[in-house]
């Protein structure tokens, strides 16, 4: 199961102060609900906070500063109830400064500062200034909100993914993920399958681990076969993708566990010749095989599958000639000859 989006969260190093780059604290779980404002792992004892918006964050920002992150930030600290005075949208002054203090000290935090240089006052047109470069009077420290220290995602809920950091590891990578949106489902069935599956057919969902179940709903199935994977062999055969769509939110504990799915496509009144799905197998023309042994001896027969449930598929020769009786052997599987199963 994924979610919809997923965010990394990563460490942009140690303030200059600290002695070295070290994770010191993880606030959060996998599967949280987490809100904005909240910190979420601290580097070298200082904060990422989790903000709302949209714009990564890629600079500190201080006073002084003015754009579309300034008005970002600005819109994210009156979200959680900070004033910014009279300051004007887009522009870091006295009021977003001020917000930016009250904001650290509520978390438990020391605000982050900067020194800036300080700038002598314009000379008057009557007392013109001789020199070739303005007159730096001094610096002062001003409160700041670095980019260490801030992530911003635009959801209106955001859960904890998965959680890499640890206290003590370097902050090295990804240290966790943040997901937003609700849950989906990516499945796959077999080409046998395929022809059983509609979207819109009712879904029954379960988690193994947790043994929670859930509905839904069959949302699409793919026209053309799932390309293996690096490293995978594709002797199991053509698999297409499956989307199922939860008919509810799903609970925290299913993001990125693995389910089981029932799709009931149909039922048959009376009884029918079946055998293990993986007795099945299927030639590069897409014709479907059972590998039949009687006497010792194998043969291949061309079938049609029908329904399939519970690990089993229905059959039928497609020939006439062919004839699959209940109590024939069947080859399952790619196990040496001696392995096989009755139908």
């Amino acid at each position: 199961m994924t979610p919809s989006q997923s965010f990394d969260i990563t460490s942009s190093g140690a303030p200059k102060e600290a002695g070295r780059s070290v994770v010191t604290d993880v606030m959060v779980k996998a599967g949280q609900k987490i809100s904005y404002g909240h910190a979420m792992v601290e580097v070298s004892g200082r904060p990422i906070f989790l903000m709302k918006g949209s714009i990564p964050a890629y600079r500190d920002l201080m006073p002084g500063a003015k754009g579309r992150d300034v008005k970002q930030l600005q819109d994210a600290l009156a979200g959680l109830g900070y004033s910014l005075g009279g300051d004007v949208s887009g522009t870091f002054g006295k009021g977003t400064e001020g917000a930016t203090k009250r904001f650290y000290r509520s978390m438990g935090y020391a605000p982050a500062t900067a020194e800036v240089a300080v700038q002598p006052p314009t000379p008057s047109a009557s007392v013109p200034n001789t020199d070739d470069k303005a007159e730096v009077l001094g610096s002062e420290t001003v409160s700041v909100f670095p980019l260490a220290e801030i992530s911003f995602v635009d959801a209106p809920s955001v859960r904890v993914g998965d959680v890499k950091a640890t206290i003590g590891s370097e902050p090295n990578g990804v240290l966790l993920s943040v997901t937003t949106g609700s849950l989906t489902i990516d499945a796959s069935v077999a080409a046998y399958e395929k022809g059983l599956i509609r979207p819109g057919q009712d879904v029954e969902i379960l988690s193994e681990a947790s043994g929670k179940q859930a509905k839904g709903k069959v949302s699409s199935v793919s026209q053309a076969p799932t390309k293996p994977q690096s490293g995978e062999s594709g002797q199991a055969g053509e698999t297409y993708a499956v989307h199922v769509k939860p008919s509810a939110a799903l609970p925290s504990e299913f993001d990125g566990a693995d389910v089981r799915l029932t799709i009931v496509a149909a039922s048959s009144r009376d009884e029918v010749l079946a055998v293990p799905s993986s007795a099945i197998s299927a030639g590069a023309d897409g014709q479907m095989f059972v590998t039949v042994r009687r006497a010792q001896l194998e043969h291949r027969v061309a079938v049609r599958v029908g329904m399939t449930g519970d690990g089993f598929v229905q059959i039928s020769p497609v020939s006439d000639l062919d004839v699959i009786s209940q109590g024939d052997q069947v080859v399952i599987g790619v196990q040496p000859s001696d392995s096989s199963g009755k139908s």
